[in-house]
């Protein structure tokens, strides 16, 4: 299991703690100093929608321009390649599936 996210990203640090408490193992890694989202994100987009991907409630969001922000829909595998912080976190890559954020389906479906 992989489980791409921030360290500073306290979604990440509850899904990071209640993995450990789980005994499940995973990796850890930082989207925006260790991940190529450039490759990454066209496969996640292959299996989860694009809003589900792309956390319109953060602050590099906000900061975008509307020619940015359309690219969401015109080629969000990019955005997110340009601003790796956009990608919801975390995602978790487990058995060829992908994973975003830490809600209770995510939980479940990994026995968290």
């Amino acid at each position: 299991m992989k489980l791409y996210g921030l360290k500073n990203c306290d979604t990440c640090k509850k899904a990071m703690k209640a993995l450990d408490a789980a005994g499940q193992a995973y990796t850890f890694v930082d989207i925006r100093a260790e991940a190529d989202v450039a490759t990454l994100a066209p496969e996640w987009l292959k299996q989860v929608e694009t809003a589900k991907l792309i956390n319109t409630r953060s602050t590099t969001w906000r900061q975008l321009d509307e020619a940015q922000r359309a690219r969401a829909e015109s080629d969000p595998a990019e955005l997110l390649a340009d601003n790796p912080t956009l990608v919801k976190r975390p995602v978790i890559e487990q058995g060829g599936k992908v994973l975003v954020g830490w809600t209770k389906d995510v939980q479940a479906a990994l026995g968290a």
